[in-house]
């Protein structure tokens, strides 16, 4: 019996994998991977030049990306049964060999893989091994402090509807907002309606060679990426306002 491995790969720059997962993907023989259609993946992007020259590679390609709106039944569909095919093909590899899924940042904080890991619980053992979550990159890549003292911190998706983005974005200190992209200009007018926009960074591509840090003000409502999160650091809000 084999063992599927996922490998959290950290935010982006090989540097930061653990040393644990840079030598399982070294040592990997077969690898897979999710990507958009056409594309290499970001996942495979980060690995490159570590991979055996003898490597099996196995990408997994979404279905769809953004052709359908992610809160419609035939997206959900679509989704699921990638998710079971995959799942399936997975656990007949896993019967033989060990499969490495490389996966960025941290598999466990909003991974895709999770999809897979419910759906091979009991079929097939399993490791995880830890990364560095992509947010921990991109805050480090500001060079401020995300929250001190008693700053609460909040991450949230900016699928959310604007109201309630606004709501918690106004009874929280320090920020991360994930899932931008064609989100941002709603991202930004809920940061203006708590508040909290004019000390809202964007960090596209964290740690990655063609990182790119602005305030999140100067950026308007231009399209960014889908590897960008919006911070907005705490610096002891709690504490100030207590005093």
């Amino acid at each position: 019996m084999g063992r599927i491995i996922c490998c959290g790969l950290g935010p982006g720059d090989p540097d930061l994998m653990s040393v644990r997962a840079d030598r399982m993907v070294r040592a990997a023989k077969h690898v897979a991977y999710f990507r958009k259609k056409g594309q290499p993946g970001q996942a495979r992007r980060i690995v490159e030049g570590l991979l055996a020259a003898d490597v099996s590679e196995y990408p997994m390609e979404y279905p769809v990306t953004t052709e359908i709106a992610f809160d419609s039944p035939d997206y959900a569909r679509l989704l699921a049964d990638f998710y079971d095919e995959w799942a399936e093909r997975l656990a007949r590899f896993a019967r033989a060999i060990d499969i490495v899924v490389l996966c960025e940042g941290d598999p466990y904080f909003y991974g895709s893989f999770m999809h897979l890991h419910a759906r091979l619980q009991g079929r097939v053992e399993i490791e995880v091994i830890a990364g560095i979550p992509g947010m921990v990159g991109c805050w480090n890549s500001v060079s401020q402090p995300i929250a001190l003292a008693d700053d609460v911190t909040t991450v949230l998706m900016g699928t959310l509807p604007e109201p309630e983005l606004a709501e918690r974005m106004r009874s929280s200190d320090a920020l991360v907002v994930m899932k931008t992209g064609r989100n941002l200009p709603k991202i930004g007018r809920a940061l203006a309606s708590a508040g909290r926009l004019d000390d809202a960074w964007l960090v596209e591509r964290g740690t990655m060679p063609d990182q790119r840090v602005a305030r999140l003000a100067d950026i308007g409502e231009a399209e960014c990426p889908y590897f960008a999160i919006v911070l907005v650091h705490g610096q002891g809000r709690r504490r100030e306002a207590a005093q």
